[in-house]
């Protein structure tokens, strides 16, 4: 029997397939088979994930609290500055996600008020739709729980950091 496994292989192969009167059914079963994967392969498109994600614009004193993300297998969002918050999971409103992001990452109760908009952005690897809501901070301190690092910036001082690519489109485009 005879194996290839390039689609030039394939291509020769299929032109002795053609002539050769001692193949076997199996010799052309595999064949079709492998040459129906390629072209599988070849053709399907490639689909980015998409994510429903909130952020938490938390304001006090005429400051704004700014997260340092960890490090990511993505460079382009790794270790940068962000709104704190999250995905949503699916069934999941957008209060019910920011109260749950904020509680496992930064052991903290919020009160989410009202949303301020939101923004498409489209990241190589993904997709995000981002919501933005201003909320209050609970009682008592945030533990740093997946972040390395905070600051609470008033709004003329929030360019001086090294957002994701999202919030500081967020940044630019909604009045908060």
């Amino acid at each position: 029997m005879i194996y290839m496994t390039n689609v030039n292989s394939f291509t020769k192969l299929h032109k002795k397939l053609l002539t050769c009167k001692k193949l076997y059914y199996f010799d052309y079963l595999f064949f079709y088979i492998i040459m129906a994967f390629i072209t599988f392969a070849n053709n399907r498109k490639k689909t980015k994930m998409k994510y429903e994600v909130v952020a938490a614009i938390i304001k006090k004193d005429g400051k704004y609290l700014c997260m340092q993300r960890c490090r990511s297998n993505y460079p382009y969002i790794s270790e940068r500055w962000e709104f704190p918050g999250g995905k949503c999971k699916e069934g999941e409103s957008d209060h019910e996600a920011l109260i749950r992001e904020i509680k496992e990452e930064m052991d903290w109760d919020v009160y989410v008020g009202k949303k301020i908009g939101t923004i498409e952005h489209h990241y190589d690897d993904f997709d995000i739709s981002l919501t933005a809501y201003l909320c209050k901070g609970g009682e008592g301190e945030f533990k740093l729980l997946e972040h390395l690092d905070y600051k609470w910036l008033p709004k003329h001082k929030l360019n001086q950091l090294k957002w994701t690519d999202a919030d500081k489109k967020l940044i630019e485009t909604l009045d908060f």
